[in-house]
């Protein structure tokens, strides 16, 4: 397995490499290569939805969305689809599904209908932006607590005639979370910064000019460029990344072009 840099704080394209069988060691060299970049970045994957659930399956318990449809015959494969007719909404930089109490550990995406030009997509370290803060500032944020909501995230598709009723069930499904602030990755115990402007209200015991001036320094962090790195997909292209560490943002500068992807994600621990 070859594994080469994509830029200086995340990425890596991974070659040469087999996920269809994959044994024990190369998991553990692919998990060990995600720790370390973030996001991988694999070419040339031609694989099933059945295929790509089992791949995720290795790494853990699937985890369904509440507003995406699903692959049929292949549980908790979910479709993210921008066509003409219905575009996409979701351009904000995020870690996915921050508003359940468990929140998504690991993301596959995988390319099936691509359009001709546009629709990259970029992901940043939100360790590198979390060391690259002031003691003080550090200090200050240690113990504070953030508050999540599925609501907030989807407030454009649930204002669209009918959209409250269509999401009706996973609004009351999805309560409001609360997560710390700053979390520690379970395995390399490094500390990153755990907002998002997409999904993140507020901040916890903060009054609403205090919470929104620290979230709104806290995002522009994250996405300081030297942090980022930006794939151009390919058809077959599969991309693993890790919520706990990673923000991304679709780019969504290709309608009334088709877009088509399959997404996994696996349910990851409570933020802490």
């Amino acid at each position: 397995m070859r594994v080469k840099k994509a830029a200086g704080y995340a990425g890596a394209y991974v070659s040469d490499v087999s996920l269809v069988e994959m044994s024990a060691d190369t998991k553990a060299e692919l998990e060990a290569a995600l720790f370390a970049h973030g996001v991988l970045f694999f070419r040339d994957q031609s694989l099933s939805a059945v295929q790509l659930r089992a791949l995720a399956l290795q790494f853990g318990e699937i985890e369904s969305h509440p507003a995406y449809d699903e692959v049929e015959g292949a549980p908790g494969v979910q479709v993210l689809e921008s066509t003409a007719d219905a575009p996409t909404k979701i351009e904000k930089w995020h870690s996915d599904m921050t508003f359940t109490p468990r929140p998504p550990s690991l993301t596959f995406l995988h390319a099936q209908i691509l359009p001709e030009w546009g629709g990259d997509t970029m992901w940043a370290n939100t360790t590198a932006a979390f060391l690259a803060l002031s003691e003080p500032v550090r200090a200050m944020l240690s113990g504070l607590n953030a508050v999540h909501d599925f609501s907030y995230g989807f407030q454009e598709s649930i204002a669209e005639p009918g959209g409250y009723e269509r999401l009706k069930g996973a609004i009351q499904d999805n309560p409001a979370q609360t997560h710390p602030l700053i979390r520690t990755h379970p395995v390399t115990q490094q500390k990153s910064l755990y907002v998002n402007e997409l999904f993140t209200v507020k901040i916890a015991d903060m009054g609403a000019l205090e919470s929104r001036a620290l979230l709104d320094m806290l995002c522009a962090q994250v996405i300081v460029q030297e942090f980022t790195v930006r794939l151009n997909w390919e058809k077959n292209t599969l991309v693993i990344w890790d919520n706990r560490i990673t923000q991304h943002k679709p780019i969504n500068d290709y309608f009334p072009q088709h877009r088509r992807l399959h997404r996994v994600t696996v349910r990851g621990e409570q933020p802490a």
